[in-house]
Parts: C-alpha cells; sequence; structure tokens
C-alpha cells in the first residue's frame, strides 16, 4: 500500500524544507496544507501528480477530517514568533493548543500516526546555568500568568500532555531547539510584520545595515540547528516509527550554542566577509531591554541546550552541521532574497 503523510503547515520554513526532501526521498502520496505557499511556489507550479496542495486551515472541522485519513501526519502549524506571545495570548493558545487535539482526537480515530511539532520552549524559564535539557527527566518551569511570553509554552506544554491522555493515539513529539536556514522567516516591512525570531532579526538588520538589538545583553544562550539536520531526523523518525510512538525527542545540536550576544558578532563577522568590508562598517550593536522591545510582561530562558541522547539511542540521529556553516547559509540566502527589495524600499 502507498504511503499516505500530510504536511499541516507545508508552506512554513520547516514545512517547505520537508515537502522538497519527500519529493526528492520517496514515492510517498503528499497532502499538502497551508494558507500560504509562497515559499514552494515552485513545487506548486511542477505540478507534480503525488502532491495535493490544500489552502486551508485546521480550525476548519472538514480540514481536520481529511488531513486525519493519511496515514501520516505531520502537524508543523503554529504561531510561533515572540512578540505575538506578547499581542496575541488569546490566538497563540488556540493555534498551539486548541486546533491542535482536535486533529489529535481525529487521527485517533482513524489510526494515522501524529507528528507533533511542540517545542524547547516547553523547558521553559531556565536559569543561565541551566543543564541539559532531558525529555524525560527535566522540569517545565514557566513565569507568571501576567508574563504572557509564556503563552506559547504553556500551549504547547499542554498539547502534549492531552496527546499523552488520548487512548490509542499513535503520536511522536517533536521539540526543535533553534531550526535555522533559508527561508525562516520573513523581513519586516517586505513580507511580514512585527518582529521575527533572532536569525530573521539580526539577517534583517545585517541587510538593512540597521543596528542588531541585543534583548537584555543578549547574554541568554542557545544551541542552534540547521534545518538539513532537523529534516534528516524527520527521515531517522519515520524509518523507526515503532521506537517512536509515544515518545518526546529534542532536535538540535548540542556543539552550537553560544549565548545572542556571541551569535550576532559572529554573524557580523559572516555578513561583512561575505560584502568583502571591514566588520567597523556594519551597523553596531545596541542593547535593549525585553520589556523596552517586546512589551510588558517579557521573560526569558537563559539557556536552553539539548540531550540528544534519545535520538542517538532509538533513532540512530545526530546532528552534524557545525554552526558557522549554517549561519553563512542562512545569511547568504537572506542576502541575496533581500537585497533587492531593500534597495527598492
Amino acid at each position: 500500500m502507498e504511503t499516505s503523510i500530510a504536511l499541516v503547515g507545508a508552506g512554513g520554513f520547516v514545512g517547505s524544507h520537508l515537502l522538497q526532501a519527500l519529493l526528492q526521498r520517496t514515492p510517498w502520496k503528499i497532502l499538502a496544507v497551508d494558507l500560504d505557499f509562497h515559499r514552494i511556489q515552485n513545487l506548486k507550479n511542477e505540478k507534480d501528480s503525488r502532491v495535493e496542495f490544500l489552502r486551508a486551515d485546521i480550525a476548519d472541522a472538514e480540514v481536520i477530517q481529511k488531513v486525519s485519513r493519511s496515514e501520516i501526519v505531520v502537524n508543523l502549524a503554529a504561531i510561533c514568533t515572540p512578540s505575538r506571545y506578547m499581542s496575541e495570548a488569546q490566538a497563540v493558545i488556540e493555534s498551539n493548543f486548541s486546533h491542535p487535539v482536535e486533529l489529535a482526537k481525529a487521527c485517533a480515530q482513524t489510526g494515522a500516526w501524529l507528528v507533533y511539532f511542540s517545542t524547547s520552549e516547553v523547558y521553559g524559564k531556565t536559569s543561565q546555568g541551566a543543564e541539559v535539557l532531558d525529555e524525560d527527566a527535566s522540569d517545565f518551569i514557566q513565569g507568571s500568568i501576567r508574563a504572557s511570553r509564556w503563552s506559547y509554552a504553556v500551549a504547547k506544554q499542554l498539547s502534549e500532555r492531552y496527546l499523552a491522555a488520548i487512548p490509542h493515539l499513535k503520536y511522536s513529539v517533536v521539540r526543535p531547539f533553534n531550526f535555522i536556514g533559508p527561508w525562516m522567516d520573513f523581513m519586516p516591512g517586505v513580507d511580514g510584520e512585527g518582529i521575527p525570531r533572532v536569525l530573521a532579526n539580526f539577517s534583517s538588520a545585517l541587510v538593512r545595515n540597521d543596528p542588531m538589538f541585543l534583548v537584555n545583553g543578549g547574554n541568554a544562550r542557545r544551541s542552534f540547528t540547521s534545518i538539513h539536520d532537523a529534516v534528516d531526523f524527520m527521515f531517522c523518525l519515520f524509518e523507526n516509527r515503532e521506537k517512536a510512538y509515544g515518545e518526546a525527542f529534542n532536535v538540535g545540536n548540542a556543539k552550537n550554542e553560544l549565548s545572542i550576544r556571541e551569535l550576532a558578532v559572529l554573524m557580523r563577522r559572516i555578513y561583512a566577509r561575505m560584502l568583502s568590508v571591514p566588520e567597523e562598517a556594519l551597523s553596531p550593536l545596541k542593547e535593549v531591554s525585553g520589556e523596552a522591545y517586546y512589551g510588558k510582561g517579557y521573560e526569558d530562558s537563559l539557556r536552553r541546550i539539548p540531550s540528544v541522547e534519545k535520538s542517538k539511542k532509538l533513532l540512530g540521529f545526530e546532528a552534524k552541521i557545525p554552526l558557522e556553516d549554517a549561519l553563512e547559509e542562512s545569511i547568504c540566502w537572506f542576502h541575496t532574497h533581500y537585497s533587492a527589495e531593500c534597495k527598492r524600499s
């Protein structure tokens, strides 16, 4: 029987890369669901008979029923930018809890295997000295109910718990640790509004030669992971589904950890080298408080570094791409894609 897979959020950053890889590596039949397909317009134009593109929202019950009839359902759909956690907490919770659980209930009825993209944010308000985060042992700690920064993390955490509580549901949870690569997020004022995640935020500043703002000094630490490693993880997951049922997996590169300040410095260095100009020719770094930048109620996780032992043991997966290589590819793509737009604006 031919394998069928539904990608919910197929037009997003991760979904667009995964869709292209599925077309290249498998003969599977694919249902690609999203509200926006601009990242994969070339695939739509090619009209591969294996792909059905559905412009729809999983808030629609009929869409949920259609999606759940696939053998594998990968749910990537989410509101997942920090500025929106602050200003649209209700929509963030609905996107990351209310809609996914309805899809999960439908998958339990049809027998579909649900691969749910959660987030490393579920680990919450970690400290500067936090140890590596273990999928099955680390505590989840969030801030005050008044700190709407945690709306996303709490919604994702509750979704994970709800999936585990549904009888007969075949599911696996993916917790991404800062995936980066081409097509990540948007450039404010060009193809999106608000504040994107840090890679696109800093890349936008570099291309426009604007200051790179370091929120709360840029002291928070993160582990960054190439989108190509993330896609390879998904294929290891597909190949080991029996071992993956009922499990949550960190997907990250523990070797690629640095502070946000160090990230800004490294990105500046790479971009200056790319343009063959001295770093001093680029706009400087500037510090700003989290409240001034994102609004009242902003808090942060100070260190997120993943334990990757479970993925190695159960799936045979280990991220391989060094940070500088991943950043250079991402920045080069961003420069090529947006430089002309900046000149016109």
